[in-house]
């Protein structure tokens, strides 16, 4: 596969931290089990907040499944030496209605003047869709306040590029800026998940990203 050089420019974009935790998700998403294993330990010698780390893996089932989910908790725990902790703080105390509300306020962030058509057409595919979406995903998930949306989009845009899921990909593109990246940080992201891609699939994206941006 093809790996196209990356201008160092583009990485310094992005503070220590949050290039750690898009690192670690792209593995997730694409990662073998030694790549995994490799990337858990960079984490865990890393500056960034362990909090963080457990919060990109957790996410990370939303969107390449439980699987490399619990695998990449696994090997966490064994590269940083970290215990689970004995309850989730947030899960206690919150109920669907509360996941609901929070999660309404999330995606209406990531989707801006298109949350409302966003809601429309995921009720057209199915309307249970449209409720774990909000409920499970923006709500239990994305909406958890131990790391910041900001981040959590970067980390969305870069597995979406790896997994070279193109539509969701371009909302998360919009998500990230909405939620407070700026184009820069946006452009080390994608330059992140590229080193993972083709130099086909890293000029498609380009455009994708391009198209974005004119459209801001």
């Amino acid at each position: 596969m093809t790996r196209p050089p990356q201008p160092p420019a583009t990485l310094v974009s992005l503070d220590e931290s949050t290039r750690a935790l898009i690192s670690l998700a792209v593995v997730i998403a694409v990662g073998d089990e030694m790549a995994l294993r490799n990337g858990a330990a960079r984490a865990a010698e890393s500056d960034v907040d362990p909090l963080w780390v457990e919060e990109v893996i957790l996410q990370s089932y939303l969107f390449v499944g439980f699987p490399r989910a619990l695998n990449a908790m696994r090997a966490w725990r064994k590269a940083s030496g970290c215990s689970a902790p004995r309850s989730d703080t947030d899960m206690a105390g919150n109920g669907a209605a509360e996941w609901r509300a929070r999660g309404e306020r999330t995606c209406a962030t990531v989707y801006g003047d298109l949350y409302e058509r966003l809601r429309v057409n995921i009720r057209e595919l199915h309307p249970a869709l449209d409720d774990w979406m909000i409920e499970e995903g923006y709500g239990r998930v994305l909406g958890r306040p131990a790391l910041d949306l900001k981040r959590r989009e970067l980390c969305v845009a870069a597995v979406c590029a790896v997994t070279e899921q193109d539509r969701q990909l371009h909302s998360h593109l919009h998500g990230a800026l909405h939620a407070g990246a700026t184009p820069a940080e946006v452009d080390g992201a994608l330059a992140i998940a590229a080193l993972r891609l083709s130099a086909a699939s890293t000029a498609r994206i380009a455009r994708l990203w391009a198209r974005v941006q004119a459209a801001q």
